[in-house]
């Protein structure tokens, strides 16, 4: 699902945004689309624990 859609699902609940991206410079394309959620436990009792990781459809090396 696209990053921008969670979030406004999710509200201010989200804790944490992680992007993956490859090793070296690329730029990333298309869509930003969140992978994996999890809870964050250190922060339980909070309202901000969730994290999400997220990726790119593709990725372009930067010259």
């Amino acid at each position: 699902m696209p990053e921008v859609q969670v979030r406004r699902r999710l509200g201010v609940r989200v804790g944490a945004l992680s992007v993956l991206a490859p090793v070296g410079s690329f730029a990333g394309k298309g869509t930003l689309r969140v992978l994996r959620v999890s809870v964050n436990e250190r922060k339980t009792g909070s309202d901000d624990n969730l994290e999400l990781v997220c990726g790119y459809d593709a990725y372009e090396r930067v010259n």
